[in-house]
């Protein structure tokens, strides 16, 4: 077993701050993030199954056409390849999880293109 008090992991100061958690090839990965007022995840998909939660703070997020402000235990699930935005209203945290991880077509879990490096 293992466990994590999110309240109690230290994120820097200032940036994006991502803590990694737990990230198991095949599995799953688990990112504690955390956001200044304003800061923003910009609009971006992954190729996981997506789902945020928030663990602190406020936040608003942005799927299409659909704009929800988001408070502490409030959980958003996105599917592969969908468009959000994350914005923090004030100082946030949330906690990222990605399933199965890599998602098939990401980077990290298929074989390159010709002529492309691992990163």
């Amino acid at each position: 077993m293992r466990h994590w008090k999110l309240n109690e992991i230290a994120t820097p100061d200032g940036t994006r701050s991502p803590v990694v958690l737990h990230s198991l090839e095949g599995e799953s990965r688990v990112v504690l993030i955390g956001l200044d007022a304003g800061q923003e995840l910009g609009e971006h998909q992954v190729k996981e199954s997506a789902f945020l939660l928030v663990v602190d703070g406020k936040v608003r997020v942005e799927a299409g056409d659909e704009s929800i402000d988001g408070g502490v235990g409030e959980l958003f699930r996105f599917d592969p390849d969908e468009r959000h935005s994350v914005i923090a209203v004030g100082q946030a945290r949330v906690m990222l999880l990605l399933a199965p991880w890599p998602g098939e077509g990401h980077y990290r879990g298929d074989a390159q293109p010709a002529g492309s490096t691992a990163s």
